[in-house]
C-alpha cells in the first residue's frame, strides 16, 4: 500500500513551470515602470515635507529664543549631511532663517 502511494505521486511539469515563469515575468514587467516613475515623485514629495521640517524647526528656536537663529546656531540641531534631499536638492538656510530649496 505504501509504495502505491509514493507512485500516484505528481509533480508540475516543466510546460507548467515555464508558464509560471512567464506570468511572474509579464507582472515585473508591468509593475517596474510604474515604480520607477513614481520614485521621483517621491523624492520631490519627500524634499518638501523636509523643507516644511526645517522651516518648523527654524520656527520653534525663534519662540524658543526670541532671536532668528543663525546657520551657526542650528548647527548644533542639523547635520551638514541632512541639508540634502533625496532627490539631491540642497537646502539652505540664510541669514534671516528663511529655508529654500535649490537644485543642484
Amino acid at each position: 500500500m505504501f509504495k502505491k502511494l509514493i507512485n500516484n505521486q505528481k509533480g508540475f511539469t516543466l510546460v507548467e513551470m515555464m508558464i509560471v515563469l512567464l506570468v511572474i515575468t509579464i507582472i515585473l514587467l508591468v509593475a517596474l515602470p510604474n515604480v520607477t516613475n513614481h520614485s521621483s515623485t517621491i523624492n520631490e514629495k519627500g524634499c518638501k515635507a523636509y523643507v516644511q521640517m526645517l522651516r518648523g524647526q527654524v520656527e520653534a528656536y525663534r519662540m524658543e529664543n526670541n532671536v532668528t537663529p543663525s546657520v551657526e546656531d542650528l548647527k548644533k540641531y542639523i547635520k551638514s549631511d541632512e541639508l540634502v534631499c533625496p532627490n539631491g536638492n540642497v537646502i539652505e538656510i540664510d541669514s534671516k532663517g528663511n529655508v529654500t530649496e535649490r537644485k543642484e
